[in-house]
């Protein structure tokens, strides 16, 4: 299928300047307001913040059409020659596996890589955070569906596992893991050039969804505070079923968020305020959030609480509430409203950053 430049932040004449593959048509499609090419259309990206590997993209191009080290100008649009380098093709997905940190047991990560050509800064890439009540009994394995369907659709998929309470973390360790898995991502992409890092999606469930925004936010940290100045930071996040008002949710009864936080927010008020979502908004990163209609663990009011005070700030955010879902069921495969998550995640990750959660 003919993928079209995704790029943020910019002007479309950027996108036709810099593709190298024929632009496809694309069909709208709307979902909660997203403005969006279909799910199944799947595109690359642009952008001034990837200018280094929009050069080495170009590299074998620009090597038979410029004359001299000291001209530069680029020509107003490049075509796909016989003469283009030869790109890699996966006949079916593959998983790599990372050690990010000291612990191997725990501190991993999946790559997922599409089946297809692998075009340097061509696949975009989506983060994966599970869940558990940051508790040791589940753990990533249980994004292995998501994360294969995923690939499935042209997207690489980074599905990280960290530790949790009962297996040595809790608090700071949980938190300090995945920022360090997230980090870990710009050496994921020395490896896979591919990978395009600029301008991507962490998707989380549960405790992995107030993970997945809190690792949008890690750049407005304190120095320090865990987690603080990253190296690598999601541009977008889809959160399902995700405790991101903490405070609300300890003072209603979540002793989970007590417990990896080691305390209840009287008693710890300074680690509610560096983790919790709700505290640490930036409204310049779209949020969506679904959840639903039956989850009695994490109260949706959670959802609403949140995207009504990111849109109080300013920012973008929207609920999508799954009827006759609960707690697990959002996640599961066999859900009857897969589809439709699948189809909200695909979206999110498609869409051009500045058209995302437009009203």
């Amino acid at each position: 299928m003919t993928r079209l430049r995704r790029f943020s932040g910019g002007s479309r004449r950027r996108a036709q300047i810099f593709t190298i593959v024929s632009m496809a048509t694309i069909d709208g499609n709307t979902l909660e307001g997203i403005s969006a090419t279909t799910p199944w259309t799947l595109h690359h990206r642009a952008s001034g913040a990837k200018r280094s590997n929009v050069v080495r993209f170009l590299a074998p191009l620009l090597a038979a059409i410029v004359t001299s080290a000291g001209c530069g100008a680029l020509p107003t649009e490049v075509t796909e020659t016989p003469a283009a380098a030869e790109v890699e093709v996966l006949p079916e997905v593959t998983v790599q596996r990372f050690e990010y940190a000291a612990d191997s047991e725990q501190n991993w990560a999946d790559l997922y890589l599409p089946a297809g050509p692998q075009q340097v800064d061509s696949i975009p890439l989506v983060v994966l955070i599970h869940g558990g009540a940051w508790q040791s009994k589940l753990g990533a394995d249980v994004f292995d569906g998501l994360a294969r369907e995923l690939a499935d659709h042209g997207m690489a998929v980074y599905n990280i596992e960290y530790r949790r309470v009962g297996s040595g973390g809790g608090w700071p360790t949980t938190f300090h893991d995945v920022a360090t898995a997230l980090d870990y991502v710009t050496e994921v992409d020395k490896r896979f050039p591919q990978l395009t890092v600029d301008d991507e999606l962490v998707v989380g469930h549960s405790a992995g969804a107030q993970l997945a925004v809190w690792a949008g936010t890690r750049h407005k940290l304190r120095d320090d505070e865990v987690g603080s100045h990253p190296s690598f930071r999601p541009t977008r996040v889809v959160s399902l079923a995700g405790p991101l008002d903490m405070v609300y949710a300890a003072e209603h009864g979540d002793h989970h968020i007590v417990r990896v936080l080691g305390g209840r927010p009287t008693e710890v008020p300074d680690r509610y305020t560096s983790v919790d979502p709700i505290q640490n908004i930036d409204p310049e990163v779209p949020v969506l959030a679904l959840h639903g209609t039956r989850d009695t663990v994490v109260s949706p009011e959670n959802s609403r609480r949140y995207v009504a005070a990111v849109k109080q700030q300013g920012g973008r955010a929207a609920v999508k509430m799954l009827t006759g879902e609960n707690h697990t069921s959002i996640v599961s495969l066999r859900s009857p409203s897969h589809d439709e998550v699948l189809r909200a995640i695909t979206t999110t990750s498609q869409t051009d950053l500045d058209d995302l959660l437009t009203e």
